[in-house]
């Protein structure tokens, strides 16, 4: 991500094409956009910008409910704002994906650092998203002692926000996951006889 903002300008419009990319058909109002993006708005505002006056995304009216208290009564009333979408006429749409998605989304210790706090990993792999095998069940494996699960999945937020699409992930206690493991368990099979990167294995019996 570091090389990429120095090259792009910064980490949020990255973070934007990237969000885009991944969600072709989609289209987002800004406040839905800043949420998922987890960048002050006024950044995500002006990139925004940039990317509409390159052609990359394109404004289209989005349709939202809102409910007012009116007497005590909820009323549902439809309000229309701005929302925004990839451009699929981009002339360099495929090179943007290579570059920010087949080369960036590397699967390496960097990743693994970034659960350091959140327990004792054991065993560490990814798939998916991570080695652009997109017909995986899961994105990330991870297995550990004394696990801190909300801290995972905060850890697990931060790098949706970072890469623009949503993680499908597992995460188990070392005892659990051996036992599973034993048992032949169809989600651990899934992800173990499917192409996968093993980062970290301490794990005795568990194929290296």
């Amino acid at each position: 991500m570091e090389i990429l903002a120095k090259l792009f300008g910064s980490s949020t419009k990255v973070k934007l094409m990237r969000f885009f990319l991944f969600n072709q058909e989609s289209v987002y109002s800004m406040s839905d956009i800043v949420i998922r993006m987890r960048s002050p708005q006024k950044d995500v505002r002006k990139e925004i910008d940039t990317l509409i006056n390159v052609g990359l995304i394109k404004k289209k009216v989005v349709s939202k409910d809102i409910t007012i208290k009116k007497n005590k009564k909820s009323i549902v009333k439809k309000t229309q704002e701005d929302g925004y979408t990839l451009d699929s006429k981009f002339p360099y749409l495929q090179a943007l994906k290579t570059l920010l998605i087949t080369v960036s989304l590397n699967a390496d210790d960097s990743l693994v650092k970034k659960f350091a706090g959140t327990g004792r990993l054991k065993l560490f792999i990814v798939s998916g998203v991570f080695i652009q095998e997109w017909d995986t069940r899961v994105d990330m494996l991870i297995v550990g002692d004394d696990l801190n699960f909300n801290k995972i999945d905060s850890v697990i937020k931060v790098i949706e926000s970072e890469i623009g699409k949503e993680i499908t992930y597992s995460a188990f206690e070392t005892t659990d996951f051996e036992y599973r493991y034993g048992m032949h368990d169809r989600l651990i099979r899934d992800i173990m006889d499917f192409t996968h990167v093993t980062l970290v294995n301490k794990l005795e019996n568990i194929e290296k």
